[in-house]
């Protein structure tokens, strides 16, 4: 009673269903010869696989095959399948780790294939976007002037702590520093956009930052910078509609892992599986 109870249960998995509809397909190929079991003597090849061939040879040069080029085509074909049949009376697929490799991909992507066409409700992608908002917000926003001081030794350092000084004494900031070409003040600028400027270094230590008055040394890429922060915008929570394209892919990431969990755990309770470690 209990195996009936786990196998209805197994059967009312959605993801089962889809994985039967998959082979239903691989049937049909079969019923059309694009399946054949390894140990026949016999090859056909019907219209609509020789049209294949032939479409395949489209894609790839833009024009029909000659008559010539599509009986090589049909020759390759056979060959190729022979040479299948032969490695599997073989047993050449056995064991071979990139087969199975290529096998569990097919399963894989069947599995997430589903998910692909599918779409999603408002719902199912808001609760994403609530689940990581800081993944999705944009980034607090900088308004800042700098001096630079080229290098980043201690006499460098020295200097830097000199012409802060003078900075906070009142002396205008485009009479002090060395010449660097980018600008010396930044309007509204992401922090993302500071630290491909800047470097990450920079970026950080700038974060940290407190006050409105000249700070510093700040290291950078260049070499060290004294710093005053006009202004701070704060991170801006996203709407939905905002960062839609976003948040749907990692919805579909996300459905697609889940999905391919659940159906591995459905078709796992389907094996009774024992396992002889080396002693």
């Amino acid at each position: 009673m209990n195996a009936r109870i786990k196998v209805m249960g197994w059967l009312r998995e959605p993801l089962v269903h889809f994985l039967i509809a998959g082979l239903a397909i691989f049937a049909f190929n079969a019923m059309r010869g694009g399946v054949v079991d390894a140990g026949s003597r016999r090859i056909v090849l019907n219209e609509s696989q020789v049209e294949r061939l032939a479409s395949y040879w489209m894609q790839t040069w833009r024009r029909p095959p000659t008559d010539a080029e599509l009986d090589a085509l049909i020759r390759d074909h056979i060959k190729e399948e022979i040479y299948n049949r032969e490695a599997r009376r073989l047993g050449l697929d056995i064991d071979d780790a990139v087969i199975r490799r290529r096998l569990r991909n097919k399963m894989e992507f069947l599995i997430g294939a589903e998910v692909e066409n599918a779409v999603p409700r408002d719902a199912d992608l808001q609760a994403v976007l609530d689940a990581d908002v800081a993944r999705y917000a944009r980034d607090p926003t900088y308004s800042f002037d700098h001096v630079f001081v080229r290098g980043a030794d201690a006499v460098a350092a020295s200097r830097a702590r000199a012409i802060l000084a003078q900075l906070k004494a009142g002396r205008e900031p485009d009479e002090l520093g060395d010449p660097l070409p980018i600008p010396r003040s930044f309007e509204k600028t992401p922090a993302g956009d500071v630290a491909r400027q800047f470097g990450d270094r920079f970026a950080a230590a700038f974060g940290e930052q407190r006050g409105a008055g000249w700070a510093g040394p700040v290291a950078s890429e260049y070499g060290l910078h004294l710093v005053r922060i006009r202004e701070r915008g704060a991170a801006v929570r996203p709407a939905l509609d905002d960062v839609r394209g976003a948040v749907e892919r990692d919805w579909r990431t996300q459905t697609r892992e889940r999905r391919e969990a659940e159906a591995y755990k459905a078709l796992l309770d389907g094996y009774d599986i024992k396992i002889e470690r080396p002693r």
